[in-house]
């Protein structure tokens, strides 16, 4: 049976007006399944008997399982069940809003070379239904509403490109979860083609880029995906999104210590984006038992940012889930038992 959560308002509509129901059923069901929060489609109190039997015979409204959770003053981290899968979201809890940082892979076929999720391969592309879910399940298990969403946890979001934006239809949807688009931020490694899609949605969700060094020799050591899509082809793809949407791109740039971090690579990486709609996220490395990298002294990441400051836009990240395994891949590894 299909999760009700993988269809978009207008899939429902087209759905229900092909099977003889009205237009405006959609709007009921959705604003049931998403503003009234139904536990079944019986519940939903203005539609027929005829098209509760109908959802009913066909849909699912089953959330996720949370098969662990691990908790701290300001974070929130979730192991969710995914059919035999288990997927990680992180819940920050700011002074100003809740935010979520979902996932939208099991695994990752990226390898970067410093990221833990990385290290299982991609077994699959998570669902519409199961991208979604990771938002409702987390506001019902926390009796809260998520405001802000990054969809940068496990897995690379443009290598699932048609679920990531059906995805964002339903969580942006007046209808639907009705997160604002301004509210939402999509990570991705830098799969140019798919930027330029992404440019061309005509939507306000913001856009960050993981670029992690300067120039394309060290670039490719640490991002294999690199060696496809150049430094240059990635910038100009950034550059074509903010002239089509008018967004700032936000860079993160996760500092390893004795590899990018150098007087030499801020300069460099000051060269690359000054004068362009553009914001550095220095990035403090969690490391791992696995990794063969190093984290960055307080000194160091403040002198890089010192350089950085005098020319461009930049701040260091917060950290938040250190002490309850908040790097992407930590919760799942230690499930398995390969932390």
């Amino acid at each position: 049976m299909s999760s009700i959560f993988d269809l978009t308002y207008d899939e429902l509509e087209s759905i229900l007006v092909s099977n003889n129901f009205k237009k405006f059923n959609a709007t009921q069901v959705f604003e049931g399944v998403y503003k009234k929060r139904v536990s079944s489609f019986s519940s939903i109190s203005n539609i027929s008997k005829e098209l509760k039997s109908f959802l009913s015979s066909n849909y699912s409204l089953d959330y996720l399982e949370v098969i662990t959770a691990l908790r701290s003053d300001d974070t929130n981290k979730y192991l969710l069940q995914v059919q035999s899968d288990a997927v990680e979201c992180v819940l920050m809890k700011h002074d100003y809003a809740n935010s979520l940082c979902i996932s939208t892979q099991v695994g990752c076929n990226m390898g970067c070379a410093f990221c833990e999720s990385g290290r299982l391969k991609k077994q699959r592309n998570l669902s519409v239904s199961e991208i979604v879910l990771q938002v409702l399940t987390i506001e019902r298990l926390e009796n809260i509403r998520i405001q802000n969403i990054v969809i940068m946890g496990i897995g690379e979001p443009f290598d699932n490109y048609e679920c990531l934006v059906k995805a964002l239809d339903i969580l942006t949807s007046p209808k639907g979860v009705m997160i604002g688009s301004r509210h939402i931020t999509v990570s991705t490694c830098g799969i140019v083609p798919k930027i330029y899609d992404f440019a061309n949605l005509d939507t306000q969700v913001n856009l960050a880029i993981s670029l992690h060094a300067p120039n394309d020799e060290l670039r490719s050591k640490l991002m294999p995906i690199n060696r496809v899509y150049k430094i240059k082809d990635v910038m100009d793809a950034l550059q074509y999104y903010i002239e089509k949407t008018n967004r700032r791109v936000t860079i993160e740039y996760i500092l390893l210590d004795g590899v990018n971090d150098s007087d030499e690579c801020a300069m460099e990486l000051v060269n690359l984006i000054r004068g362009k709609l553009m914001y550095v996220n220095l990035i403090p490395y969690n490391s791992t038992s696995h990794s063969e990298f190093k984290r960055c002294s307080k000194e160091k990441i403040n002198h890089f940012y010192q350089i950085l400051s005098r020319y461009v836009g930049v701040g260091v990240r917060r950290e938040m889930g250190k002490d309850i395994k908040g790097a992407c891949g930590q919760l799942r590894a230690s499930h398995n038992g390969n932390e």
